[in-house]
């Protein structure tokens, strides 16, 4: 049975991976690395299905335990993910978005889920022959985290954990130290089209902008298009075509003002950086959206940031 049917074009990992499971030879850490939105997590998930169904032989039992994979709730399995903390609480970002939470700060792999695992691991795993964990967006860990989470990691016992994080660079090197990578790799045009098409998003593979941005992420690429499609397509097409004079940059900052918060106004620099060099090849407008990023994120009054970067823009 081939429990990777779903991860597309990422032969080296799944080589990897399926070769340490035939050979017996499970690390106590994996360090899956690469950029978001390529297969990653759902690597996790398939390499966790092959380990919890290796010694069941009925395909009743193999699906069952699938399916308790795929929902999280295996006795055997934490998977843990950055959160939010509001009035002592930690939040998922789905829970934090269905409380209406106002998010000042990017969530974060927190001390106490990191001595969570450590309790989750001091017991032992009920139903298979080993414990897993997995820690996504491990980046996110603080100094705090990373060093109680590298006990672990030295005695393990009989778990394993599995670290999904973006480059090697964003962890510490001891934490490197103490796992195998698997490194994920961009996808092709062809790859890109199968998973979009699979996933229901066909149409974006004629958005040049949304491609360019994505860089071989077919989860990057979604992401790009619901942002995109959440802009009123009035407003987005006034932005891609550049304000012609002052009057028209005024307006248009108002109406940005109006309409997007800061979050969306952040993302929609990013969509323009890459809209206008594509259409204009020209620095001078992709400098203006930088600095005007900076001013956002320096909490400066955002309908004069994109007064002064579209009046800008105009005499570029």
């Amino acid at each position: 049975m081939d429990y990777f049917t779903e991860l597309i074009g990422q032969e080296r990992a799944v080589e990897l991976l399926t070769q340490a499971v035939s050979k017996n030879r499970i690390a106590p850490g994996y360090l899956f690395v690469g950029a978001s939105g390529i297969g990653k997590s759902l690597a996790a998930r398939c390499f966790i299905e092959l380990l919890f169904s290796v010694n069941l032989t009925e395909t009743k039992l193999i699906s069952a335990v699938q399916n308790r994979v795929r929902q999280r709730n295996h006795p055997d399995l934490l998977w843990v993910e950055p959160t939010y903390i509001d009035r002592g609480k930690l939040l998922s970002p789905k829970e934090a978005e269905a409380a209406g939470l106002k998010r000042k700060a990017p969530p974060q792999i927190r001390l106490e889920q990191v001595r969570e695992i450590g309790q989750f691991l001091s017991k032992l795993p009920l139903e298979s022959s080993r414990s897993i964990v997995v820690l996504e967006r491990a980046e996110t860990m603080g100094e705090g985290a990373a060093n109680a989470l590298l006990k672990t990691l030295e005695e393990p016992g009989r778990a394993t954990l599995i670290l999904i994080a973006p480059s090697v660079e964003s962890l510490l090197p001891t934490l490197i130290s103490r796992c195998q990578r698997i490194p994920f790799y961009r996808l092709n045009r062809e790859a890109m089209a199968q998973v979009l098409q699979q996933a229901g998003g066909g149409e974006i593979l004629s958005h040049s902008e949304v491609m360019a941005m994505a860089q071989g992420s077919p989860g990057e690429a979604i992401s790009i298009w619901e942002q995109v499609r959440s802009i009123p397509e009035d407003l987005l097409q006034k932005i891609e075509r550049k304000p012609a004079n002052l009057r028209e940059a005024l307006e248009l900052a108002k109406e940005i003002d109006k309409t997007l918060d800061t979050e969306s106004q952040l993302w929609l620099i990013d969509y323009l950086q890459h809209c206008y060099w594509q259409k204009f090849f020209k620095r001078e407008p992709l400098q203006s959206l930088e600095k005007a990023r900076q001013y956002l994120l320096n909490y400066v009054q955002p309908r004069l940031v994109w007064e002064c970067t579209l009046m800008e823009i105009v005499d570029s």
